[in-house]
């Protein structure tokens, strides 16, 4: 008589999570406004409006774009304005920040829109690892939005888990 293997992780009930399903895929791009600077230092006015207009704004169509100045320079307010207002028409989304504020923000939006209502009265793990980076805000982020509905929530793998919350 042959022993039968039982897959006690796939008969628990369990739903695996996976943050990574959400991880922004439009593609990123980068505006830094040192390329822009005079000496490095300096924003010319008159020269930024010039180099702007010959700008190939279609690079950045449909993108996810961080406005930045990675110099260590004074930036007028305007300046973050102009260049916003060149990639609006163009470009999913503009920050303000760095690469990774922009992962983060879209990440966080992609969470806001999930609809949590299939998740009413389950018990859920929310995935530890993987190939992404995920940063701690989405982990914050999605137990917010679970724990209104959930049974409870684990964190890790289905087959070790740490709890994170149980409904009493």
């Amino acid at each position: 008589m042959a022993d039968v293997i039982i897959n006690k992780v796939a008969e628990s009930g369990l739903i695996s999570f996976d943050l990574e399903k959400y991880y922004p895929s439009a593609p990123r791009k980068i505006f830094d406004l040192k390329d822009h600077l005079f000496m490095g230092l300096i924003l010319k006015e008159k020269d930024f409006r010039a180099a702007l207009l010959q700008t190939d704004w279609n690079e950045y169509k449909d993108a996810d774009v961080a406005i930045t100045c990675s110099a260590d320079a004074v930036i007028p307010m305007w300046a973050y304005m102009l260049v916003a207002s060149y990639l609006e028409p163009v470009a999913k989304t503009v920050i303000v920040g760095t690469e990774q504020e922009l992962i983060n923000r879209e990440l966080l939006k992609n969470i806001d829109a999930i609809d949590v209502s299939e998740f009413t009265d389950q018990r859920i793990v929310v995935k530890g690892c993987g190939d992404l980076a995920i940063p701690e805000a989405a982990y914050v982020a999605i137990t917010k939005k679970l724990r209104p509905v959930a049974k409870s929530i684990m964190y890790g793998e289905p087959c070790s888990t740490v709890p994170i919350f149980k409904k009493k």
